[in-house]
């Protein structure tokens, strides 16, 4: 039963016009913001959606910039490798001319004095930094030179010249994600672009008996080989080979030392862990220094790098050795300049699978967004459809209510 009093159709009329601008500033707000859901009361479902679809966007955007700034960085990287193939394709060059005994000792000297210049370029090369300043070549040790180099006299050179070229880098190149949980290399470890010869390490250790004391376990590239208490050099040896590390060990038949030697060509990475020292005991890594300039000073040592090919050829050349310039000089250069080329096509492999990857993303981003706007956006016409049809119920309910608030309580007592 409804009171009837003064004030009853008043209220009445107030609390609908009132609901009624509710509805009018609520509408009008949401076409202001573009959005229907101005708080998360207003949709929740569709909210908790935008915010996936928000997060999902912000990703591939990122995704998507990972991707342009690698095909950027490998690009220039890619003019360094071109450069330096030049420079090895003149080296080559050089060592087919020396190689040959029409040229006097005097004209060979002209031409180490041209190969140490090339070297020279080619280790500056090496230490090329990209446009904010990084190593390019120093894998995830950004911020320091990939290379250091050691000057000395040599018979046959005037001034001082490189003898020796340390890689100061690390293994571990930059990885940036391209699309979800997939990465892809964004640098480059030194030690594998400039190298020429499969790596050989020889202990001088007699490891025959040699037994594992506790569970341990040691680094060789960027594997990790765990080791177990009681485990004997062949069992080590085993777990060496079936790791995923490039490398394969063997027990030499004369010193029944242990051998590591690479299957590609790169320089091995030998490292301990902090509470082991199995490598250490086995005569592979001294107790100081860091990789991977830590081999056993008693330890042999056999592969070189593209500079010592270069090195090499331009010392053979000072000394006029024909045989050696001809014979193994070159075919350290050819090694080398072999491995660089497969460093240059790998970055074409890579630069298909960034572009594989940014037009999906292309395509992607655009329906990520399409979706987001279905659930959050503001259907502009409805809405303009609806505001007027709350104005005109708003002017048509305040004409009426005019008229209706006339009469009071004692018209109703006639």
């Amino acid at each position: 039963m409804t009171r009837v009093s003064t004030n009853m159709t008043n209220d009445d009329m107030q609390y609908y016009l009132q609901l009624r601008n509710s509805e009018m500033n609520n509408l009008q707000n949401q076409m202001a913001e573009g959005t229907k859901i101005k708080d998360l009361r207003d949709d929740p479902v569709s909210a908790a959606h935008s915010v996936k679809y928000l997060s999902k966007i912000n990703r591939l955007n990122r995704f998507s910039e990972n991707i342009d700034t690698i095909m950027s960085e490998n690009r220039i990287a890619e003019s360094y490798m071109v450069s330096a193939n030049n420079i090895i394709h003149r080296v080559r060059e050089l060592a087919i001319q020396g190689g040959n005994d029409t040229f006097t000792k005097f004209e060979k000297n002209i031409m180490a004095d041209e190969v140490n210049q090339l070297l020279n370029e080619l280790i500056s090369i090496a230490n090329a930094k990209t446009s904010d300043g990084t190593s390019m070549f120093a894998g995830d040790k950004t911020q320091s030179d990939a290379y250091r180099v050691l000057s000395s006299r040599v018979p046959g050179s005037l001034n001082k010249v490189i003898t020796d070229v340390q890689y100061s880098g690390s293994i571990n190149p930059i990885q940036a994600e391209i699309s979800e949980s997939s990465y892809m290399d964004a640098g480059f470890s030194g030690n594998r672009v400039f190298w020429a010869e499969q790596q050989q390490i020889i202990s001088n250790r007699d490891a025959q008996n040699f037994v594992v004391t506790a569970d341990s376990k040691f680094r060789i590239d960027n594997d990790y080989i765990s080791i177990k208490a009681g485990d004997n050099i062949h069992t080590i040896i085993a777990r060496i080979n079936s790791s995923d590390a490039a490398v394969k060990a063997s027990l030499d038949p004369v010193q029944n030392s242990i051998v590591i030697e690479s299957t590609a060509a790169h320089e091995i990475w030998l490292e301990d862990s902090e509470s082991g020292r199995i490598l250490k005991d086995l005569g592979l890594i001294s107790e100081i220094g860091h990789p991977p300039n830590n081999i056993a000073r008693d330890a042999e040592i056999g592969g070189g790098s593209l500079f010592d090919m270069v090195i090499d050829l331009r010392d053979q050349l000072y000394a006029g050795n024909t045989i050696n310039i001809g014979g193994s000089s070159l075919k350290g250069l050819t090694l080398g300049q072999d491995n660089l080329i497969s460093s240059i096509a790998l970055l074409g492999s890579h630069e298909e699978r960034l572009k594989t990857v940014k037009e999906r993303l292309n395509s992607e981003i655009p329906e990520t967004i399409a979706q987001n706007s279905r659930e959050v956006d503001l259907d502009m016409t409805k809405a303009i459809t609806d505001l007027k049809m709350l104005e005109y119920t708003q002017k048509a309910s305040m004409q009426v209510a005019g008229r209706i608030l006339q009469p009071t309580l004692l018209d109703f007592l006639r």
